[in-house]
């Protein structure tokens, strides 16, 4: 299938009272291209996905306690392990859905053109 020929269509996804990990694992799927007939794990489906109400997720404080995530700047003595509450506080929760389907992603060269496809909204 050529580029040209397919529509390129968006998924539009309500995060409202649903919790993290269950809208990450939509959104990740959606991405990838499995929920389309035509899926082929070599080539990417072109599927944008918009995600509306991001800062309404159900999620408590005891588990925003408990997520953790890694920055490393480069240099010796730079990895910073962060939680989840630090990472709302300055970000929000747009960033802490991001992480959560970064991870869910394949790892290979098609992961960057499917976050680029990725738009959360408050």
């Amino acid at each position: 299938m050529k580029k040209q020929d397919k529509k390129i269509e968006e998924k539009i996804i309500d995060a409202e009272g649903k919790t993290l990990g269950r809208v990450s694992t939509e959104i990740a799927s959606s991405l990838i291209g499995k929920t389309e007939v035509s899926y082929q794990r070599h080539v990417y489906s072109g599927l944008k996905v918009k995600v509306v109400n991001a800062s309404k997720i159900k999620i408590t404080p005891k588990k925003l306690e408990e997520i953790s995530h890694s920055r490393y700047s480069g240099f010796r003595g730079g990895l910073r392990i962060l939680k989840g509450t630090e990472t709302v506080e300055k970000k929000g929760f747009n960033e802490l859905i991001k992480l959560a389907v970064d991870r869910m992603l394949p790892k290979n060269k098609l992961k960057r053109e499917m976050m680029k496809n990725l738009k959360i909204e408050n």
